[in-house]
């Protein structure tokens, strides 16, 4: 079969949630664009990651919060229906079905290329379909955004069993009876957490001596307490020499002599950017490593202003927002930059208009705010772990703003003492704080650990990103009673 051609002035490797937004954005000034991905338009996040991962663990926490409330409590007679969770995540999925999702894609006028593509130089790249090869050429600018993939340890066995990744363990349709966990990061503590309201016998095991290392330590310590009371096994500095599978389980060696004989095994010790057969050595970059970018998401390591990136590939972000707020930047660069409506041949200075207006919009801001930086990737990014009890932060933790050398305090206060906690739930307890720059008096970080604490967060990254001095805070007025009134009492103990 003779191979294709086809050229459009820009081309988006990866259709997950990133490359969607990337794409949109970028045909905004109508360009022609492209959108390349092999498996399944939405990617990750819809199928395998937030939304799936979600519907799961939402059964044990509206159970939880119902029986902490009187009066409620009573009518709950039952545990989880392991049978209907899954099928609301199937449901919430689409059954592994990206229809829709190409109906978008397709009513936006962005053209969809199935397949894996590879560059084969600069502006050029093949995808491999089913239909046969198709050479692909970008007039203007290529745009990767493929993402991240689990990546297993070291670890003698552990390939051959083989074990449960993210995607094996949103996707089961069983629950086994006994399930090991590798690592305490967010992936293993919410699956951790779901796997045992499903009835699991679950054993969370860590390297390290804290969960959730990118967050407070309170932050860790309350997630640990509280899965030990949901039954899970937390081994904190143990490590995992040897993994084989027998006719009665897997067996892991972790050097204390009896071997932990478990159903599966689910790792989540980490991700690496999905780079490794993009072709990427033709570029003069390394595969298997995060595309550098700069603010505008502009890969630093190739001339000529034409390669982007954005998501988890880059290496600066590793949630989904976070990934779709920098698909929002690079899209917006690339309509404004390459904006067909504009000319350089009659500018003295080479620039087209829309060099200029990405020029004027930095200078507008009159700082580092421009909505075609991705500036908000330096200190103001957002998480949630939707373990129970849940954990949100933004910004920098305590350390992280000392190790920067800022001069901070540290504000706490227990939600229970809240009056909306104690209208939420009998036994409702969690903890609040907020790390603030002493030295210009605004907010830097923010910490909450509670039942249903990710509500929130975004009052507290409009307060980090918008660097809202704490004496204008004040005049910010928590309905009452609501859990949100612990502004008011953070703010009383910093002496306002």
């Amino acid at each position: 079969m003779a191979e294709q051609a086809q050229e459009f002035d820009v081309v988006v490797i990866g259709g997950g949630a990133v490359g969607e937004n990337v794409a949109d954005r970028a045909g905004r000034t109508g360009l022609r664009v492209a959108l390349v991905e092999h498996a399944l338009v939405g990617g990750e996040c819809s199928y395998w990651a937030c939304m799936p991962s979600k519907a799961l663990l939402r059964p044990g926490a509206a159970l939880a919060a119902a029986r902490g409330v009187p009066g409620a409590a009573a009518a709950v007679t039952g545990d989880v229906d392991v049978a209907a969770a899954f099928a609301r995540r199937d449901e919430i999925t689409h059954h592994w079905d990206d229809g829709s999702q190409v109906d978008w894609v397709q009513s936006t006028g962005i053209s969809l290329l199935r397949g894996h593509a590879r560059f084969t130089g600069p502006r050029e790249l093949t995808v491999e379909g089913d239909d046969g090869p198709v050479r692909v050429t970008a007039r203007r600018a290529v745009v990767v955004a493929t993402g991240s993939a689990a990546v297993l340890p070291p670890v003698e066995g552990l390939a051959e069993l083989p074990p449960w990744t993210s995607r094996e363990a949103t996707s089961a349709q069983q629950v086994p009876a006994r399930l090991a966990v590798l690592g305490g990061g967010v992936v293993g503590v919410e699956m951790a957490t779901a796997f045992a309201d499903f009835g699991s016998a679950v054993t969370l095991i860590v390297r390290g001596d804290r969960l959730l290392t990118g967050a407070e330590p309170f932050a860790g310590e309350a997630v640990a307490a509280s899965l030990a009371r949901l039954g899970v096994s937390v081994l904190f500095g143990a490590e995992t020499r040897s993994a084989r599978r027998e006719a009665d389980g897997v067996h892991l060696d972790l050097g204390t002599g009896a071997d932990l004989v478990v159903d599966e095994v689910l790792v989540a010790t980490g991700r690496r950017p999905r780079t490794t057969e993009l072709g990427l050595e033709t570029l003069g970059l390394e595969p298997g490593k995060a595309v550098a970018v700069d603010d505008a998401l502009q890969a630093t390591g190739v001339d000529g202003g034409w390669l982007f990136a954005a998501g988890d590939v880059s290496g600066r972000t590793a949630t989904t927002h976070q990934g779709k707020y920098d698909a929002r930047v690079v899209g917006d660069v690339i309509a404004a930059r390459f904006d067909p409506r504009s000319s350089a041949a009659d500018s003295p200075d080479g620039a087209t208009p829309g060099d200029r207006a990405l020029a004027a919009a930095d200078e507008r801001t009159a700082g580092p705010w421009s909505r075609y930086r991705a500036t908000a990737d330096l200190g103001s990014v957002p998480q949630v772990v939707f373990s129970r009890p849940e954990v949100a932060w933004v910004g920098l933790t305590e350390a992280a703003a000392r190790s920067k050398g800022l001069d901070v305090r540290v504000l706490g206060y227990d939600l229970e003492n809240v009056a909306g906690a104690s209208v939420f739930a009998a036994d409702y307890a969690g903890h609040a704080q907020l790390v603030v720059d002493d030295a210009r008096g605004v907010v830097v970080g923010a910490t909450f650990v509670g039942p249903e604490v990710a509500e929130l967060l975004h009052a507290a990254t409009i307060a980090v990103v918008g660097e809202v001095p704490l004496e204008r805070l004040w005049h910010a007025v928590p309905s009452y009673p609501t859990v949100s009134e612990v502004w008011l009492r953070l703010l009383e103990t910093a002496g306002l």
